[in-house]
């Protein structure tokens, strides 16, 4: 099969992509409803359990760069398989895990295989469908449809294996899949050339470690202080490491990331737009699911079944819905409107009460929520990836990835500082817990509030008579 050619094999192949996807989110979110007893065996401090979380993401935001590099340079078919072997080795530790360094190490081993999964499945899936407009856009829709409902599917599988079995079962499930993977890949997926050329390890690690180090600043900020040294220390410290990113790629000939592709037209705002989604989508998803257990008494298994409403309205509106949005009025519009509608979403979700229930006080706002991520996630991801040149199609996937995750590490530090400092962490006073989830929910919306306003100012429409608008994300826009 090759990508020139029409064959169903593409079609199968896509389905095998965005279940990559639903499975690489997923491991984001199956975490959460079984946090409350990985906290019980394994130690873990309130402040310290959102790591179980951000050690997956900040390996996965801060790898995601190289990912799509060793994807440009090695092949998107074998780093998409070398991917799922990290990943089942990843899973196996996190299972096994006794100590809590021990479970924060499977899951940087998993979010290390995500880190090649996900910029290779980008690729792919431009190979198969990048000379097809019209198929390109469903491609696209179906690929984003799976990573909110991987998302949100994840809280509910990880409610059910939780409340029947145990949470190291959630790490279990990987293992078959991971071996499907690895077994299916050769057969599916097109086969992509490889490039001589040279691996940043300084940057990566530049990157990585900058990153890490930010999260952690800022997720110890409400113990030691906003002022403190160790705060401020670890933010400098995390600052400079990524100037000195900046300085490798500016510097080496053959760099990780390539500056100038940040002005490829549509390139900047759209991953402006991916990064703010995610740092006001995960807090949402993280508080939310706290709240239903730890205020209103939600078992996990209910926990992860109420948030159910809220994946079906987004497959729909993406699958369905989205891409005829796009052709009728356009990327920036949809971007602009989901990020307000999200953040009106979380305002909504503020005006939880201690006493409340799952119809008034969640139901309607986390719709809304929902609503405002379908609309400008596909156009967001459409205008990132299809703006860059086919050689450079790994890296522009890695740099969207990446925008997206550490988004969602950074803005999930941030609002669980800001939920701890109003008292998300005094468990069992249900009135203290509900005014830090209600702060975390007022945080999250203003994220989304600014991104709609920067993409009100940032992005620029396509010109009415650009060839294929109707057909295509909007790839000469910024």
């Amino acid at each position: 099969m090759t990508a020139s050619q029409p064959s169903s094999r593409r079609w199968w192949a896509l389905g095998f992509i965005a279940l990559a996807q639903f499975m690489v989110i997923m491991d984001t979110s199956i975490i959460g409803v079984a946090l409350p007893k990985m906290q019980a065996d394994l130690g873990f401090t309130p402040d310290g359990l959102s790591w179980v979380f951000n050690a997956y993401v900040v390996a996965f935001g801060g790898l995601l760069l190289l990912g799509g590099r060793l994807s440009d340079l090695l092949g998107a078919r074998r780093m998409f398989a070398a991917g799922w072997v990290i990943t089942l080795g990843g899973s196996v530790v996190a299972a096994l895990a006794g100590t809590a360094g021990i479970e924060l190490a499977g899951r940087v081993l998993q979010g290390a295989g995500a880190a090649l999964i996900a910029p290779s499945a980008l690729t792919l899936l431009m190979v198969l469908f990048g000379q097809r407009p019209k198929e390109l856009t469903k491609a696209l829709a179906l690929y984003g449809a799976a990573a909110p409902a991987g998302g949100t599917a994840g809280v509910f599988l990880g409610g059910v294996i939780t409340e029947w079995l145990s949470w190291p079962w959630i790490f279990w499930l990987y293992v078959p899949i991971s071996l499907i993977a690895i077994v299916a890949t050769p057969a599916l997926m097109p086969a992509t050339p490889s490039r001589r050329g040279a691996v940043d390890v300084a940057g990566a690690a530049a990157v990585t470690a900058g990153l890490a180090l930010a999260v952690f600043a800022i997720v110890r900020a409400p113990e030691q202080g906003w002022g403190s040294a160790a705060t401020l220390g670890a933010l400098a410290g995390g600052i400079a490491l990524l100037v000195i990113f900046l300085a490798i790629q500016r510097s080496r000939r053959v760099p990780l990331v390539r500056l100038g592709i940040f002005r490829t037209p549509g390139l900047g705002a759209a991953n402006l737009a991916q990064l703010l989604l995610g740092a006001a989508w995960i807090p949402m998803w993280y508080f939310l699911n706290l709240y239903l257990q730890q205020a209103l008494g939600y078992g996990a298994f209910a926990s992860g079944a109420a948030l159910l409403p809220m994946t079906l309205l987004i497959v729909i509106l993406m699958v369905g819905v989205a891409p005829r949005l796009i052709a009728r009025f356009g990327s920036k519009t949809l971007i602009v409107a989901g990020l307000w509608a999200l953040a009106a979403g979380l305002v909504w979700l503020s005006f939880v009460r201690p006493t409340g229930s799952f119809v008034v006080d969640v139901l309607p706002a986390s719709l809304v929520a929902a609503l405002g991520q379908a609309l400008a996630f596909i156009p967001s991801l459409g205008m990132a990836i299809s703006s860059a040149k086919p050689e450079e199609g790994g890296l522009a996937s890695g740099i969207v990835n990446t925008s997206y995750q550490i988004g969602s590490a950074l803005g999930l530090a941030a609002m669980t500082a800001v939920g701890l400092s109003f008292g998300a962490g005094e468990l069992g006073n249900v009135a203290a817990v509900t005014d830090g989830f209600s702060a975390a929910f007022l945080g999250a919306a203003a994220i989304a509030a600014v991104g709609g306003f920067l993409g009100l100012a940032t992005i620029r429409t396509a010109r009415k008579d650009a060839p294929a608008a109707a057909d295509t994300p909007e790839v000469n826009s910024l």
